[in-house]
């Protein structure tokens, strides 16, 4: 069994050896290769490796299956940060700035066609593997949408926000997790108690993320904290500060929310705090990446086998940065 720091070099050294662009046109696919050239951490394709590895050597299909899911994800990074109107991305120009609008929507366009010409090559339970696929990329431009339409809301229940998290990230680690498995042979219960593994750790993962933009050391994640308090994002912390706020600590949430006051992050850091919106983060991470190992308890597969996805599931949920 390999860990994740292995899969992770020979996946990037494959994949830029694979990386499937022509240089003709210049314009669109340069782009494509100086996104991909960025680096990342890799962790959907790896996961996808993982749960093919739990079941036997690791075979073509999975590789297919990983470099489809790796483009997928970027062409999602590119729409996002269109969307989201975002200067950078990996701490360098994102393409839509670097190049233009036209380039990030069509480089967009051309990385996910390319996902499915990796995704066809597959040759075991294509169709199952597709159904997946397919699923799964519905469920990420529904939360991108909730996303979106949470920012013009003043009113987002958490369990919609919940919601939102699951399809807009986690649900593309769970289909990594399951087409793994599927083309490894695996159907049925362990397909799908990997798939819900994937998606509690996604959840958590992302709760992780709201708690580190306000609570997390900058020196360590390299991030200004407060970016969510100052943009007004919802948050975990946002909507469960508000939930659990007497009148008076409303009442000041709110006017912080119609603020850009120099102490507008250090005073709202303070009433999630006293909210006890904090404690609660912690409690909710912990929640679903108890949920998690629960399913990845529940494949049958030798404990052993598994130890490379439960120390990746930790090391994601622990993280500092």
């Amino acid at each position: 069994m390999h860990s994740y720091n292995e899969l992770a070099r020979l996946f990037e050294e494959r994949f830029r050896k694979n990386t499937p662009f022509p240089d003709d046109p210049e314009s669109l696919y340069e782009p494509c290769k100086y996104l991909l050239g960025n680096g990342g951490k890799y962790i959907r394709p790896v996961l996808c490796l993982m749960a093919n590895e739990l079941i036997d050597d690791i075979n073509e299909d999975a590789w297919h299956a990983a470099f489809g899911v790796e483009l997928f994800h970027n062409f999602t990074l590119i729409h996002d940060d269109i969307m989201d109107k975002a200067p950078l991305r990996r701490g360098k120009p994102t393409i839509h700035t670097r190049n233009g609008m036209t380039a990030g929507i069509l480089c967009g366009d051309v990385m996910f066609i390319y996902s499915y010409r990796y995704l066809s090559a597959i040759r075991t339970s294509l169709p199952e593997v597709l159904e997946v696929f397919n699923t799964t990329g519905i469920e990420i431009c529904e939360g991108q949408q909730l996303d979106m339409d949470f920012e013009n809301s003043n009113n987002v229940a958490m369990d919609e926000y919940i919601r939102m998290i699951a399809l807009k990230t986690s649900v593309l680690l769970a289909c990594s997790l399951k087409i793994g498995a599927i083309v490894g042979g695996a159907l049925g219960d362990t397909a799908n108690n990997l798939y819900e593994f994937g998606r509690n750790m996604g959840i958590s993962f992302q709760l992780q993320d709201d708690y580190l933009d306000a609570f997390g050391d900058p020196e360590r994640s390299g991030k200004q904290v407060g970016g969510d308090i100052k943009s007004n994002k919802k948050t975990f912390l946002l909507i469960k500060a508000l939930e659990l706020a007497n009148p008076e600590q409303k009442a000041g949430i709110h006017a912080l929310l119609q603020t850009d006051s120099p102490d507008k992050v250090d005073t709202m850091l303070q009433l999630f705090r006293q909210t006890g919106a904090e404690a609660a983060c912690k409690v909710m991470i912990r929640d679903y990446s108890d949920a998690a190992f629960r399913f990845l308890d529940k494949v049958a597969i030798p404990a052993k086998r598994k130890q490379p996805l439960m120390d990746l599931a930790e090391a994601l949920i622990a993280r500092d940065k």
